[in-house]
């Protein structure tokens, strides 16, 4: 499974998912940095990576129909710290090998994570 990291997450989200297995670059890695959300989403498809990110935008799924990428995941986090995101995306990666992420949008809140197809 590949992911692109988005720019508004930790570098070290990467960094923790290499570490768990994956193939993961973040989008300054490939000088994205700025870049609109049509353009970010357009390259994740490219690339068929799981784009992983803070933006909502991308949980509108008229906008951003899950069907057309490799996966979304939305972090809706009441607390944003690095520590705090870390965490939440270890938790997370313990999921990645029992449910199904491509094709879906996953909205990750800090007790629940919702999956929509």
């Amino acid at each position: 499974m590949k992911f692109k990291v988005d720019e508004n997450l930790p570098v070290e989200v990467a960094d923790l998912l290499r570490q768990t297995g994956y193939d993961a670059v973040t989008v300054m890695d490939q000088h994205l940095g700025g870049s609109n959300d049509p353009k970010i989403a357009s390259i994740c498809q490219q690339e068929n990576r799981v784009l992983v990110t803070m933006d909502t935008d991308f949980a509108d799924i008229r906008a951003y129909p899950p069907s057309d990428f490799s996966g979304l995941i939305v972090l809706r986090l009441r607390q944003q710290d690095k520590n705090h995101v870390l965490d939440v995306i270890a938790r997370l990666t313990k999921m990645l090998s029992d449910e199904q992420i491509d094709k879906y949008l996953w909205i990750v809140e800090e007790e629940r994570v919702r999956i929509r197809g």
